[in-house]
């Protein structure tokens, strides 16, 4: 199940980090990305509940960063390379993701919402770092959980992340 969206948390997580970089060294830079990467896993759980959802999103792909990077500045065309892990990126899931960084609250919500469903189901999974961030996360993820800066991108798809997590909606297709 994991494998399926690997590569869209993968590159979700890629395009935050790059678009809200970490201020430091290499520890700031792992861990930002460790936030990040747990807030991009919590919102590909929640778009893509199911193992079909999971495959869908693989056959018909995830929709690319061209609107994210219009947002964010981004003028250049990306190299080849670039443009291939781009494509991976789901701008539903960076704009959630971008919600839960910004919102200690909602991801908390978000958090329990999945408990129980297929992606957690058979393991313990925990998120310190995105719900219970130490001082030196917070400081290596300054520009990554900075409300305003993330405003554009959360504001996307805010209201769709809201309406998954209202009570008694279900996480299955």
């Amino acid at each position: 199940m994991l494998a399926d969206l690997s590569p869209l948390i993968a590159a979700t997580t890629q395009w935050l980090t790059r678009a809200y970089p970490a201020g430091g060294g290499a520890l700031d830079e792992a861990l930002a990305e460790a936030q990040a990467r747990q807030a991009v896993t919590v919102a590909a759980w929640l778009r893509y509940p199911t193992p079909i959802d999971a495959a869908l999103v693989g056959v018909a792909g995830s929709g690319g960063s061209a609107r994210l990077d219009w947002l964010t500045g981004v003028d250049e065309a990306p190299t080849p390379e670039e443009y291939a892990w781009r494509t991976w990126v789901d701008e539903v899931v960076a704009s959630w993701a971008a919600c839960l960084l910004a919102d200690p609250e909602l991801a908390r919500t978000a958090v329990a919402a999945l408990t129980d469903t297929t992606h957690t189901a058979g393991s313990p999974v925990a998120f310190r770092r995105l719900l219970a961030p130490d001082d030196l996360d917070r400081r290596a993820a300054a520009l990554l959980r900075h409300p305003d800066l993330l405003a554009p991108v959360a504001t996307l798809h805010h209201a769709g992340l809201l309406a998954t997590l209202e009570p008694g909606q279900s996480l299955t297709a």
